[in-house]
């Protein structure tokens, strides 16, 4: 049996255990939900006063100059691209991840015009689902949109597909999916990828690069820790910049925008992808958020979420053997930075460690979703995490009807 001692002992050898100190976390709480929010860093709090006090409230208007505010969508690109295994100028911070995707669905089916079919993982998050219908329906030519089990995917590529639109790490159960061998199975048949990398980036290591993806996106809320809300990221490889048509064009993608032309002609590189004025404060908030990258690597990062789910999951099995299903692989190569235990009481068992102060999240229909976060996280606390579901499971406080009751989010 796995002692606390043990996990003590392990938090005093971590090589990121000072990082911790780096966000704002209450004593009294267990966050096991960074995989929906991360914290706030005190980095966060410095680089949006400065943009307040500073910037906004004396620079004013003189700051879309003097302060950078016009490059900020396209340096923030670039300090985020290592995350992914980009290189300079092929990544874009701006909008949200919606919007980011919309963009990269226009864009790819423009150039796949004699192909008529989109190929989509049907466990997506709706909102993927949705905005690829809404694209597809907006395409000026019939494309089916066809969600499918994404184990069948090798008997549904064809020379039909156009685009196949997937999320590399399944936000409900954590699983991970080979990005590199998908991607060179959907170019076989001439078609064209697009990654969602919302629950990926900050949480696994990426290399869009090494595996020829055409595009991807992600957000910056979750493992970057941006903030609620926090501007998004695209992904477009160079070869494709240049070539690869915006279908929501703006004024601030334009080759000269202070020219007010009549007439789009796009900018050079990611800049064709802006399509109206970046929101600076919350652009700061990620810039902020990314400073702690420059003290831990990704490799660091995946050895220790490796760990601390592994620990996870070994006490679930050793403490509370059957009252779960782990539905997070178990196998390393396909695991994110999450594990989500199924169980037909799933709001009420969260509400009730939420009470408690252990808080992770509900997808439905019955899953529990913990999320692991190297940056913040210590092995004892994902011990003493567990320590409060056997105890929510064997008084069965989760049954109390208050915990029935379902929140707007949960």
């Amino acid at each position: 049996m796995i002692s606390r001692d043990e996990c003590v002992a392990r938090d005093a050898g971590d090589e990121l255990a000072a990082l911790r100190r780096e966000f704002t976390l209450d004593a009294g709480i267990l966050y096991l939900d960074g995989n929906s929010l991360g914290p706030v860093s005190e980095a966060v709090r410095v680089r949006v006063n400065e943009t307040i006090d500073q910037e906004w409230a004396k620079g004013l208007v003189r700051s879309w100059n003097e302060a950078g505010w016009m490059a900020a969508p396209t340096r923030l690109g670039d300090r985020l691209a290592p995350l992914i295994g980009a290189q300079p100028g092929e990544v874009l911070v701006a909008d949200t991840l919606t919007f980011m995707l919309a963009k990269l669905i226009g864009a790819a089916l423009d150039q796949r015009p004699d192909r008529h079919v989109v190929l989509t993982d049907v466990a997506n998050f709706h909102s993927d689902i949705y905005i690829v219908q809404a694209m597809a329906n907006r395409a000026g030519r019939p494309i089916t949109v066809k969600p499918i089990d994404r184990a069948t995917l090798d008997d549904e590529l064809n020379g039909e597909v156009a685009l196949v639109m997937l999320t590399h790490v399944d936000y409900r159960t954590g699983e991970m999916l080979d990005m590199k061998g998908i991607t060179t199975k959907v170019h076989a048949v001439g078609a064209l990828v697009l990654w969602d990398f919302a629950h990926s980036a900050g949480a696994v290591p990426l290399d869009v690069t090494d595996a020829d993806v055409d595009f991807a996106a992600g957000c910056g809320y979750k493992y970057l820790n941006g903030g609620p809300g926090a501007p998004a990221f695209m992904y477009i490889r160079s070869s494709w910049q240049g070539v690869l048509e915006n279908p929501l064009p703006g004024w601030l993608g334009h080759a000269r925008p202070f020219d007010f032309e009549l007439d789009y002609e796009p900018a050079k590189g990611m800049q064709a992808f802006v399509t109206s004025s970046p929101s600076i404060i919350a652009l700061a908030a990620l810039d902020g958020a990314l400073d702690v990258w420059d003290h831990a690597s990704m490799s660091q990062v995946r050895a220790k979420s490796l760990a601390m789910t592994d620990l996870f999951i070994a006490l679930i099995d050793q403490r509370l053997e059957g009252v779960f299903e782990v539905v997070t692989p178990r196998d390393h190569a396909k695991r994110g930075s999450q594990v989500a235990l199924r169980h037909a009481e799933g709001y009420g068992v969260v509400q009730a460690l939420i009470e408690r102060g252990v808080i992770g999240d509900f997808r439905a229909p019955d899953i529990c979703r913990f999320g692991f976060t190297p940056l913040y996280l210590r092995y004892v606390d994902v011990f003493d995490a567990v320590e409060h579901i056997v105890q929510v499971m064997t008084s069965e406080v989760y049954r109390d009807p208050r915990f029935a009751v379902r929140n707007p989010v949960t």
